[in-house]
């Protein structure tokens, strides 16, 4: 049986769940978006090759990445934040025909909560996503672009806010004043429940699905982070009075523990 899994886009998660993996006896090979970071890699023993996808096309050595592989999972992040104005969804469809080319059949496809817009409250994977911003927009219509592409059968995965190991958002927001939305629930996933997640898709041949990936527990963002500051010993963040008819958005994930039977390790 083929057990070479492509990752594309070897980030802060990537890397850990191609590590998990290579422990379970898959076969990895993954991308990033230099030369000189997959020689770097290489060094410390992962099959990395340097792809980078860009507006006008992709560069490097995709179809190298790609060869051989049974299932492809795509990690790449948007950088719409950073760089306002970029078309994402031009990319992806460069990216895509490389995917085609490759003859692979099988994609998870990572992507985010934030296609979901704030006032649409509590959302399961049942509901339609009704993005308002730029970059929920170009998320989903990637979303659509993977999932509907004749020769795929993709698996979406929309992971709420990471954390886990030296990532704490609260790092972040110590000690600031006046934050708004502090009585709006978090939506948040711990990395090793990701990488829980996405080995189950792959062992249970998960594919053709959408999956909200998001860790059960939702306390407001005030309690939440005034906890975790005390926890790290940091000036907990001041939110400002919270609007009691404001509508927050809530994460929940069906199919995880009903189509994956997937028991998360951490709670919020």
């Amino acid at each position: 049986m083929n057990n070479a899994i492509a990752i594309a886009g070897m980030g802060w998660l990537g890397q850990a769940f191609a590590h998990h993996l290579m422990v379970l006896g898959y076969r990895v090979k993954g991308s990033v978006t230099t030369a000189e970071k997959a020689a770097e890699m290489q060094s410390r023993g992962f099959d990395v090759y340097p792809v980078e996808i860009t507006e006008s096309g992709v560069r490097g050595e995709a179809q190298a990445l790609l060869e051989g592989c049974r299932v492809l999972f795509i990690m790449i992040p948007p950088g719409l934040r950073r760089n306002a104005g970029a078309d994402h969804v031009l990319k992806m469809r460069h990216f895509l025909q490389e995917v085609e080319r490759s003859g692979i059949e099988k994609v998870v496809l990572v992507s985010s909560t934030s296609v979901y817009d704030d006032r649409q409250g509590i959302v399961t994977e049942k509901v339609l996503p009704r993005p308002a911003t730029d970059s929920g927009r170009q998320l989903f219509q990637v979303e659509q672009l993977f999932f509907n592409a004749p020769f795929l059968s993709t698996t979406i995965v929309r992971f709420g806010g990471l954390y886990g190991g030296s990532r704490q958002p609260v790092r972040y927001l110590a000690g600031r004043t006046e934050l708004n939305d502090g009585a709006a629930p978090v939506n948040l996933i711990h990395r090793e429940d990701c990488i829980g997640i996405l080995s189950e898709i792959i062992k249970q041949e998960a594919f053709g699905h959408v999956f909200n990936a998001v860790a059960p527990q939702h306390p407001t963002k005030k309690e939440y982070y005034t906890q975790k500051a005390k926890e790290l010993q940091l000036e907990p963040p001041h939110f400002s009075e919270a609007n009691p008819a404001e509508v927050y958005k809530q994460v929940d994930s069906v199919n995880v523990p009903h189509r994956l039977r997937y028991v998360f390790k951490h709670n919020v």
